[in-house]
């Protein structure tokens, strides 16, 4: 299916401003995604009743809006920030910041209007924001502190289905400073593009060629 051309959609015109509808919240830290059907799916969280992910979805550019229940009870996991990839048969994953020392997932086979049970994998999160993108060649690509406490250092991690993830690149490691809140983006020529906050005095901006990474064992 075709997906959406924003300019023919506005007629040329950039749309006026406007809050999102009661309850709508957007996108937490992460950046939306459109599905091949042409919705925008945005990963959520909220913090004021336990720290609890849910997903928003808008098929028509923004008018209306639809979400789902939160996906945890932010007691078992508690769990904020969610990111969002593409997998194989139309499922998606999501991949995010707990409380629990580890990262989360949870899948969906249905464009993000459900999802199964949220999980911890083996991946370490020292209660810290991450990022990852879908590849072009299918690869999922993960920027994320591997650690348990403390934000650095800073890592790239390459999966081939999502589950087995290999160490890529290590992009900052620094004892006692903080190197956090990435966001990954690949531009058409390939090229991945992460930003960071560098010691909470600077954004820093690195770019990297995912067909040059040496992959190796996750470090213990």
């Amino acid at each position: 299916m075709e997906l959406p051309d924003l300019q023919s959609a506005f007629a040329g015109q950039i749309p006026k401003p406007r809050r999102l509808p009661e309850g709508i919240l957007g996108p937490i830290k992460n950046k939306p995604v459109q599905l091949p059907g042409g919705d925008i799916l945005c990963p959520s969280s909220t913090e004021d009743s336990g720290w609890r992910v849910h997903f928003e979805w808008t098929g028509d550019l923004g008018i209306t809006w639809h979400k789902t229940e939160p996906v945890n009870d932010g007691k078992t996991i508690g769990a904020i920030q969610p990111t969002i990839l593409f997998h194989p048969g139309g499922r998606l994953q999501a991949l995010g910041r707990t409380k629990q020392s580890k990262i989360f997932e949870t899948w969906s086979s249905d464009g993000g209007k459900n999802w199964n049970e949220m999980k911890l994998t083996s991946l370490p999160n020292p209660n810290s924001g991450i990022d990852a993108v879908t590849l072009s060649d299918g690869r999922q690509l993960l920027v994320y502190n591997h650690s348990t406490k403390g934000r650095s250092p800073l890592n790239v991690a390459i999966s081939a289905d999502g589950n087995v993830w290999q160490s890529a690149l290590t992009l900052e490691d620094e004892p006692g400073k903080q190197f956090s809140y990435p966001a990954v983006i690949q531009t058409k020529d390939g090229l991945v593009h992460i930003t960071y906050t560098w010691k909470r005095e600077r954004i820093k901006h690195a770019v990297l060629d995912p067909l040059k990474l040496k992959l190796g064992p996750m470090a213990d």
